[in-house]
């Protein structure tokens, strides 16, 4: 082989070789474990040389012979270099910009002296215990803060005093029953009961009141919650909050009845 052979690695390698001169290498680079060898260090340096085409690296094998025209190429190289830098650095900023807004950005920039980028807080999520501009009235905006589904009705028991709304919305599976309470003392155990017209019912919910109750002077916040049943909206004759004791025997505390 001859010394030619074996300085065709670089062009090799940069994919600059006609067909013919690269199938007469390849033949060379079978048995030349040297040639082998310095293909294998150049495969980093072929990434960083792929954005040379074919005819940039033919001009620069003419530099061998030509001394001007090597200043010219490397200075056409160094210009190149450059404006690809100045694209590389502008689609990084815009990037940043869009990713981490524009003060991020200029912290970027000052380095560590920067001051840091104030983040955003979590929403919190809505408590089940929603408060009340007025704990004794369920009806007023502030308690929940969202609209419900369904029909709405509003019920105050005279003798114990509890207040409620409730809204049932008809499903594929029954009945939705969302439900706001104040007026509502504790300690006690509470269920929710379902009556049906034919004088069955179901129990769709129980809860715990604390020592302060829901929506009272001691607890200003008025109690939420949600229950379903299947029974069809239209089967439906009652629904009654109840306080159970400690021996299971039920009474009741407000009923939104005439559904």
């Amino acid at each position: 082989m001859s010394r030619a052979d074996h300085m065709d690695v670089a062009a090799y390698a940069l994919g600059v070789l006609d067909a013919q001169d690269a199938e007469r290498f390849e033949e060379h680079l079978a048995t030349c474990w040297a040639c082998a060898a310095e293909l294998e260090t150049m495969v980093p340096v072929v990434g960083l040389l792929s954005g040379i085409d074919g005819e940039a690296m033919a001009a620069l094998e003419q530099t061998h012979t030509d001394p001007a025209l090597l200043d010219r190429t490397l200075v056409a190289v160094r210009r190149d270099r450059r404006r690809t830098r100045v694209r590389q650095l502008l689609a990084t900023a815009a990037a940043v910009v869009v990713f981490g807004g524009l003060s991020g950005v200029a912290a970027g920039f000052l380095g560590d002296d920067a001051p840091p980028v104030p983040r955003a807080e979590p929403t919190q999520s809505v408590p089940t215990a929603a408060p009340s501009g007025r704990p004794d009235d369920p009806n007023d905006p502030d308690v929940g803060g969202n609209e419900q589904e369904g029909d709405q009705h509003n019920a105050t028991d005279p003798g114990t005093g509890v207040k409620t709304t409730m809204w049932l919305a008809e499903k594929e599976y029954g009945t939705q029953i969302a439900v706001q309470l104040s007026r509502l003392p504790g300690p006690r155990t509470c269920r929710l009961l379902v009556v049906r017209k034919n004088a069955t019912s179901e129990v769709v919910g129980t809860w715990s009141v604390p020592g302060g109750g829901y929506g009272t002077n001691q607890n200003p916040l008025g109690l939420e919650l949600t229950a379903s049943t299947s029974a069809p909206l239209g089967d439906i004759e009652k629904v009654q909050v109840q306080s159970v004791d400690v021996n299971g025997v039920a009474s009741p505390l407000v009923t939104v009845s005439d559904l």
